[in-house]
């Protein structure tokens, strides 16, 4: 932890819904699986977990998340909204909103939102989220947004489905991980607070500031393959894709830049 100050990061955190929440390890299997453990045991909204290193980091669709020692950022946080599972959709694409205001309040850099978890920097991929949820019935009584982040890898495995890189060789220099990390949960908070009356404008604000939603001609992979060209969200945050068979709306998989 020596880049991290428990003291300084609980004192920048006052006011916010993560003061005084933070768990730290050197490592661990999953920051997210602990967090759903710890959210069964009854740890209150705002805990939220930071790794040095994951063992058994994950993506979505049990996808590797692969998280060397000092090289990302690894981070759950834990919240109790008790919305409609239904309404899971927004909470990859709000906490993308506040990965992209932090990341740019700490770099410069613009973050290209690829729907529905994805940071990419340019063509390459920079960081994921992933959210898992505890239900009863239709409401989702806990909920766990992980994002990871590349900060100092300089290379990569061969083989990812996206070309990955990092802040560091984006900017050329050194990232400070608790400067973003604050920024990040400063921005959760900030989004958080103005949950759920905030769903009807994310598919604007996503509009703004990703190449992906509107306009881009896309492999769709999941449950629901086909190739078109994105036009938007619906009013439930799920990607409409216009193919030669008429208009797709997308409610899980993932996408891809078409290569035809």
């Amino acid at each position: 932890m020596a880049d991290l100050d428990a003291a300084e990061i609980d004192a920048a955190l006052a006011g916010t819904i993560f003061h005084g929440g933070l768990h730290h390890f050197a490592t661990i299997d999953s920051t997210n699986t602990y967090a759903l453990e710890q959210a069964r045991a009854g740890a209150p909204q705002g805990s939220f977990y930071l790794a040095d290193e994951q063992t058994a980091g994950r993506g979505r669709s049990d996808h590797q998340w692969i998280s060397k020692a000092g090289e990302g950022l690894y981070l759950s946080v834990l919240l109790r909204p008790n919305l409609a599972t239904a309404d899971l959709i927004w909470l990859p694409l709000l906490a993308g909103l506040a990965a992209h205001r932090a990341i740019r309040e700490v770099t410069a850099l613009e973050v290209d939102l690829r729907w529905p978890n994805d940071l990419l920097l340019g063509d390459r991929k920079a960081g994921g989220i992933l959210v898992e949820a505890q239900a009863e019935g239709a409401i989702a009584t806990a909920t766990v947004i992980g994002i990871g982040i590349n900060l100092r890898q300089q290379r990569f495995p061969a083989g990812l489905a996206t070309e990955p890189t990092s802040l560091d060789l984006e900017t050329g220099r050194y990232t400070g991980r608790q400067e973003l990390v604050l920024a990040i949960l400063r921005a959760l908070d900030a989004e958080i607070s103005q949950i759920p009356r905030s769903f009807a404008a994310i598919p604007g604000r996503l509009a703004a500031v990703s190449s992906w939603v509107q306009g881009r001609r896309v492999e769709v992979h999941g449950p629901q393959p086909c190739t078109g060209v994105t036009e938007g969200l619906d009013a439930r945050g799920f990607l409409r894709v216009r193919t030669a068979r008429g208009v797709v709306t997308v409610t899980t998989g993932g996408i891809r830049a078409a290569l035809d």
